[in-house]
């Protein structure tokens, strides 16, 4: 295979604790000055797209020690020319291209009447490195599954297709991220939210040569092509299935690329030991991560709420998990990574306490002074009335107003 770059499919966890040393790796390969950039197709549709950019681009420059550039390509958003050009451009240029969360399905229709594909596959063959997590990671494939429409919104299981960029390089398969999912609880949330049935309805409808690859959470296979090789990182596996035969590959376990590409390791290959609906959730593995994953969902919506009640609930919690992972004798490195993540969630939250108003003095201040500004206004017009009405309306707020000799002088109810 003459493709020099290479081609990474993460579970989850793109901007976590987890995959840290796996992008620093990726980008010591590419060597110094190398060109980051985030796609933000993916959650193009969602009111917080650009929040999850600038997230992208603070976790390289925090955690990674990169500078990382947004080409955004959001047509809902009715780009112009120019723009789109941009976003093409930027990609063009990138040595080290990452794509995360969203819509598998509207990210497959935005790239679809667009050169984006092309230029990923060109990209790659030249050696940069593509990472495609989560919702992005569906859409590499021949197919990609619409999980929201069936699992939020209960369509038929089906597939649509999906940019094969993996097509280009020998490689028929149907990504599926989020593989070990558990966080349904009481309901089977495995194989990307689809659960047992759901998963084996949409198997036996893939044709015999499309092998599907799950990829754990927190877990990424790095698919080396000027080496030929695959490398399992992060925390959890991945599985290979075709034909109700499959593969399982643990973290650091390194592979020739043959066996993305049909061919087979007699050794490995084999049935399912027991059926799948037969593991309870409480059974799968990586339990310790699903919990975690789970309360960084609750923590970023907090965060974006500016909740501090419920951050300071996920960092109790989190910091339990650990405890009791420490005392059930979990992984050290587990322990570690989790402790990384208390002690960001822990400086995210200081960071937005000491963003917001202090006292009620201080919340309060601005908009009195304007009303009392005003308020001057009108009496310096002799418009008594309407002066006393912007008093009296403050006063009902509890806001104190005292003309003085010196100047009018305001305080918050009992407050001097």
């Amino acid at each position: 295979m003459s493709a020099k770059g290479t081609i990474v499919l993460m579970g989850s966890g793109e901007l976590t604790a987890t995959m840290v040393e796996v992008h620093k790796d990726l980008l010591a390969r590419l060597g110094p000055g190398a060109r980051a950039v985030f796609l933000d197709t993916p959650a193009g549709f969602q009111l917080n797209a650009d929040q999850i950019s600038a997230r992208a681009v603070e976790y390289f420059r925090d955690k990674i020690g990169q500078p990382m550039t947004v080409a955004s390509f959001k047509p809902t958003a009715a780009p112009t020319a120019i723009e789109s050009e941009k976003a093409f451009l930027a990609l063009k240029q990138a040595d080290f291209v990452l794509v995360g969360p969203g819509s598998p399905t509207y990210a497959v229709r935005q790239w679809t009447s667009s050169p984006i594909p092309d230029i990923l596959a060109r990209r790659i063959e030249e050696g940069a490195c593509f990472v495609a997590a989560s919702a992005a990671a569906l859409t590499a494939g021949r197919y990609t599954l619409p999980v929201y429409e069936i699992y939020k919104v209960g369509e038929d299981p089906r597939w649509v297709g999906g940019i094969d960029l993996l097509g280009r390089f020998g490689f028929h398969l149907a990504v599926i991220p989020h593989w070990n999912n558990a966080e349904g609880g009481t309901h089977d949330t495995r194989f990307c939210f689809m659960g047992e049935s759901r998963f084996r309805a949409l198997e036996r409808l893939l044709p015999s040569e499309v092998q599907v690859l799950g990829i754990d959470e927190h877990t990424a296979c790095v698919i080396d092509l000027a080496r030929s090789e695959a490398r399992i990182r992060g925390v959890g596996g991945v599985t290979l299935r075709r034909a109700g035969s499959e593969l399982i590959l643990k973290k650091n376990d390194v592979v020739p690329l043959d066996v993305f590409m049909g061919g087979a390791l007699s050794r490995v290959w084999q049935r399912p030991s027991e059926p799948l609906e037969k593991a309870a959730p409480g059974a799968l593995p990586d339990a310790f991560w699903s919990e975690i994953h789970s309360l960084d969902t609750g923590f970023q919506s907090a965060q974006e709420a500016r909740d501090p009640e419920k951050m300071a609930a996920a960092i109790l919690e989190l910091d339990r998990i650990i405890w009791k992972a420490s005392l059930d004798l979990e992984s050290a490195e587990f322990i570690s990574q989790a402790r990384e993540i208390l002690r960001e969630w822990i400086a995210l939250m200081a960071a937005a306490l000491s963003s917001a108003p202090r006292t009620t003095l201080e919340c309060l201040g601005p908009l009195v002074e304007e009303i009392l500004r005003l308020r001057e206004e009108m009496r310096l017009q002799k418009r008594w009335a309407d002066a006393d009405l912007l008093r009296d309306c403050l006063q009902r707020a509890k806001v104190m107003v005292e003309d003085t000799g010196d100047g009018t002088r305001w305080r918050v109810g009992g407050e001097g």
